[in-house]
């Protein structure tokens, strides 16, 4: 299973991914970080960020569609092949999915921002 880390150009730690209020409540935000695709989504109250890169194929989830969030908004659905992933963690759900997981990056805030990695102290 690959890591955020193993994707080209994955950003330091610390790298701004954008402020809390531009992540939609009912959707995801698709962005790319100095040419490195990521997606952040909202679980309950959360904050969660993928690498944009679907495990079936490495195809971005929202190629064919910028409509990848479930209807319950508890998946990401990958537009090539179908396959769903779990937005608490990134697990296979459902198809090409299952037995793959998405690649989580993990976040911080601070202040009004997600930035890439662990917080400082």
């Amino acid at each position: 299973m690959l890591t955020w880390q193993d994707f080209p150009d994955a950003p330091a730690s610390g790298h701004q991914i954008c402020a809390v209020a531009d992540i939609p409540r009912d959707g995801v935000l698709s962005l790319s970080l100095e040419g490195y695709p990521v997606l952040v989504v909202i679980d309950g109250a959360t904050p969660k960020v993928f690498v944009n890169a679907c495990p079936h194929q490495f195809l971005p989830l929202d190629q064919r569609s910028n409509s990848i969030l479930s209807a319950d908004g508890r998946r990401l659905m990958c537009s090539n092949h179908q396959a769903e992933f779990d937005i608490a963690d990134g697990t296979g759900a459902r198809g090409f999915g299952l037995g793959a997981c998405l690649a989580v990056v993990p976040t911080h805030l601070q202040g009004e921002y997600l930035h890439v990695g662990a917080a400082i102290s």
